[in-house]
């Protein structure tokens, strides 16, 4: 059974920079395709960014690219989300997912985190 830890998550003000780091266990994240996705009050959890497990293609939200940055250390078997120049409507508890298809769709995600708690003041 996989397993996935968030941290990193914190409150900060607005053009602040956060970076959050998920760590997986239970299984080689080999093959499997490592993504964020965040849920703000009142919304449905959105995308937010995924890579690629062998050569590292990644996609982003438009509401982020140019601000975050998704890696992953496979050795580590680790994903993080460097969070520059945050936003208010950055505010929202972000999760780590990891699944077999490379996608910006939730549903294809097999496992997620319990979710780390992002707040950003104005």
């Amino acid at each position: 059974q996989v397993q996935l830890v968030e941290s990193g998550g914190g409150s900060v003000q607005t053009r602040d920079s956060l970076r959050l780091s998920c760590a997986a266990s239970g299984r080689t994240m080999n093959d499997y395709s490592m993504a964020w996705f965040r849920q703000a009050p009142g919304k449905e959890r959105e995308f937010v960014a995924v890579i690629s497990w062998g050569n590292g293609i990644q996609i982003y939200a438009d509401s982020v690219n140019g601000r975050f940055t998704i890696s992953r250390d496979n050795a580590k078997s680790a994903v993080y989300l460097q969070m520059f120049n945050l936003k208010p409507e950055d505010t929202a508890v972000y999760y780590c997912a990891v699944g077999p298809i490379f996608s910006r769709n939730a549903d294809r995600y097999n496992y997620w985190g319990q979710g780390t708690q992002v707040t950003v003041s104005s």
